[in-house]
């Protein structure tokens, strides 16, 4: 059985404007257990808050940072913690 974590995960690159976000999303729900949302900032990264058990978070860690994902991912700098709730699902803010 596995831990649920927090998993806060900033995005750089061209990833704004390519769908990042609604593949991302798509991503979380197909892995399954997860709720959190992605959201623009306006630097153009893309925040991606996930909470769920931590292998379905690294999951979806791996692939942020992997080769099919839309546009073209620079970098992902991630931070861990522990869950603080209150999310329905999996949105697209």
């Amino acid at each position: 059985m596995s831990e649920d974590v927090r998993l806060v995960a900033w995005v750089r690159g061209q990833v704004q404007g390519v769908g990042f976000r609604w593949f991302t999303r798509a991503r979380a729900l197909e892995l399954g257990g997860m709720s959190g949302f992605a959201l623009n900032l306006g630097d153009g990264r893309v925040q991606v808050v996930a909470e769920g058990p931590r292998e379905r978070c690294e999951g979806l860690l791996d692939w942020l940072r992997g080769d099919d994902t839309p546009g073209r991912v620079d970098g992902v700098t991630e931070i861990w913690d522990t869950p603080r709730g209150g999310y329905e699902g999996f949105a697209i803010r």
